[in-house]
């Protein structure tokens, strides 16, 4: 086949790979579940509709905030040895490729939000800044994971008033928010883990984080501290939603494997580094949300209609 004949399967896996698709993995199942204890005292399953738009959303929201992270950042990983053949740099995506996505994500976020509920609308362009803005926080804080958490942890938030909208009792309120925080500790933990790999770089380079201003021994320390105050957490919001053995249990795993990526994360190899971050974390997400559906399965909140 010519090198010229355009191939959509191609042209997608590309973009996907620009936007690396495949991490949504990460912020969907805090999300889901989030809808599924939203949806359990409410009216049980929401419905085929919302869940497809809540999804919509999630991708799109995700795929804007990447997207406005490879155009800002360009020139940084052109720089870095590391990521001087991602696409932007290496000429396999154009910049105003890369910008026609971003605004096409940010439109389909609030297209699918307009069709959830008024609030999720008019909250649409609030989300769109936060997600976004992350990708500057590096240039003047050290707490850029905290400003990354505070977006992955709209997530949740998101699909809880998707389904909800406006009428969140004040025991959801308390729990929507539990959940958000346990986001937030998770993401600290994780992205402290993923920045070991750019300590020297960012520091002749004059870019900020918490590896960068404590050194790699204290930020793991801190990280270790964000992931053990996540399972408190975690566990407190289960007791909150009333969850039993099921969860208990998959606490007790996702404990296990945020200590196993601690002890992995200290060799400091990339390639341990990447296993660390990427294989635990999405196990992490997973088993979360397989618990907290048992849970609603028992409880009798899941209806199918």
């Amino acid at each position: 086949m010519p090198s010229s004949t355009f191939n959509p399967l191609c042209s997608l896996r590309k973009w996907g790979s620009f936007v690396r698709f495949s991490h949504t993995i990460f912020a969907l199942p805090f999300a889901l579940a989030a809808m599924l204890v939203a949806a359990r005292d409410h009216r049980g399953w929401p419905g085929w509709k919302t869940f497809g738009l809540i999804l919509a959303a999630m991708v799109c929201a995700r795929t804007c905030a990447m997207a406005f992270n490879r155009i800002v950042d360009r020139k940084f990983d052109a720089l870095n040895p590391r990521t001087k053949n991602r696409h932007l740099p290496s000429g396999q995506v154009s910049l105003s490729g890369a910008i026609l996505l971003c605004a096409l994500s940010a439109a389909g976020l609030m297209a699918a939000s307009y069709f959830l509920n008024p609030l999720c609308f008019y909250l649409s362009p609030v989300a769109l800044v936060l997600v976004c803005f992350y990708s500057l926080t590096k240039r003047f804080t050290d707490y850029t994971h905290v400003f990354l958490g505070i977006a992955l942890a709209l997530s949740p938030i998101g699909a809880w008033l998707a389904v909800k909208g406006g009428n969140v009792s004040p025991l959801e309120m308390l729990q929507m928010t539990l959940l958000a925080f346990a986001v937030v500790l998770w993401l600290v933990g994780f992205d402290i883990i993923y920045a070991l790999q750019d300590y020297e770089f960012d520091q002749s380079h004059g870019l900020r984080s918490l590896v960068v201003a404590w050194g790699p021994k204290n930020a793991l320390g801190a990280a270790f501290l964000a992931h053990m105050a996540m399972c408190g957490v975690l566990l407190g919001f289960g007791l909150l939603c009333r969850f039993r053995l099921a969860y208990l249990i998959g606490w007790l795993i996702i404990l296990a494997c945020l200590v196993l990526e601690h002890w992995i994360a200290r060799r400091r190899s990339l390639n341990w580094i990447n296993l660390a971050f990427f294989r635990l974390n999405a196990l992490v997400g997973i088993i979360f949300l397989v618990i907290v559906a048992v849970e609603v399965i028992f409880q009798g909140g899941f209806k199918l209609r």
